[in-house]
């Protein structure tokens, strides 16, 4: 099924009335985190160190709205912590959908089979199922035997339901681009619509901070991995984000294109970082220092940050530029297939790798 083109349509319009009307600076997806609780503890997630007090709380049905409101993306994605463990995450979801915004709905799928029929299919709403590789890595990263086939069980059941399925994967610095390219394989056997991958962020909370990827780690993997990329694999991400992941584009990071709304408020800067939080949208695109932040901002924090959420903005707006379209479709025809790097030779030690070379946005 791919990104339903009313989808694509709404979010295309958006950003053009955006453009047309001058305002430098809008969100294109809510980020709203309901709750921090979770029933697994991912090895690279800085959520679930909060205290126990902090885990027990969440948003309602109404603060999610009224959020979604305020903030104006066309796009919601909902995460945590696990979201299949809010009481009212059905009601939440429902309302949102009815309020006309396409809802990304993440979950681990640990409780997906027992909850779905609280769900309906609809073209708005995608389970963004969490699965970081093949059953090894997957396990090994969640820290949990077995959640690697819940995950594929609860996959199968929703596309056998008739809903629309991606899955979300985040990368670390032991993945491995063969073992990586058999994974979307796998997905794509089973149905899933879209895959959506990124590397990991190096969240100071997180339990292991050994597994996060260097950028010019990144780079050489994501090279690997779509060498040679296969024609049937169906992905969540723009042409010109897979063309920055490769080295071959350099954007600077857009915050504010993925607004973080959660139990403390409006979080300052971006999802990943927690420097602040605001009472209202309003204060949080007006008071926030956005040029400290990103590499060019010399904040030493996004230095190997080359993550899907404050990058993908950066891509999109690009694409909406005359060079940025011709980039987007010369990518897409060429299916990301650059012909960089062999995808099944050994990745080699990270002190080992060359400084990467990369294009400015405009050249």
């Amino acid at each position: 099924m791919g990104v339903p083109v009313s989808q694509m349509f709404k979010v295309a319009s958006y950003v053009m009335s955006k453009k047309l009307s001058g305002e430098k600076r809008y969100p294109l997806v809510l980020m709203l985190e309901p709750l921090f609780r979770c029933n697994l503890q991912c090895e690279g997630c800085g959520k679930i160190q909060y205290p126990a007090d902090i885990l027990r709380r969440h948003l309602t049905p109404e603060q999610a709205f009224a959020a979604a409101e305020e903030c104006g993306a066309p796009m919601v994605t909902i995460a945590g912590g696990e979201p299949l463990l809010h009481p009212q995450i059905a009601e939440m979801t429902t309302g949102l959908i009815e309020r006309g915004y396409y809802v990304y709905l993440c979950t681990n799928a640990l409780l997906l089979a027992r909850k779905i029929d609280a769900f309906k299919p609809d073209k708005h709403l995608s389970f963004s199922i969490h699965v970081d590789g093949l059953e090894p890595e997957h396990d090994h990263s969640v820290a949990r035997k077995g959640t690697y086939k819940a995950a594929c069980e609860g996959i199968k059941k929703a596309v056998k339901l008739g809903f629309r399925v991606t899955t979300n994967t985040t990368l670390f610095n032991s993945a491995d681009p063969a073992r990586v390219r058999l994974f979307f394989e796998e997905m794509m056997r089973l149905g899933v619509d879209d895959m959506m991958v990124s590397p990991g962020y190096a969240y100071p909370k997180a339990p292991s901070q050994e597994i996060f990827l260097s950028r010019e780690r990144t780079i050489l993997l994501f090279k690997k991995i779509f060498s040679r990329a296969k024609k049937h694999w169906k992905l969540n991400l723009s042409p010109n984000f897979v063309a920055f992941l490769l080295g071959l584009r350099d954007y600077d990071c857009t915050p504010w294109g993925t607004p973080t709304y959660n139990i403390f408020g409006w979080q300052t800067p971006c999802y990943l970082l927690s420097d602040a939080y605001t009472t209202s949208f309003k204060e949080l695109m007006e008071k926030t220092d956005w040029a400290k932040y990103g590499r060019r901002g010399g904040e030493p924090r996004c230095r190997n940050c080359m993550v899907h959420c404050g990058y993908e903005p950066s891509s999109v707006r690009d694409t909406f530029t005359l060079a940025g379209i011709l980039r987007h479709f010369r990518a897409s025809k060429n299916n990301y297939d650059f012909n960089g790097e062999d995808p099944d030779s050994p990745m080699p030690p990270a002190e080992d790798l060359p400084p990467p070379t990369v294009k400015c946005p405009d050249c």
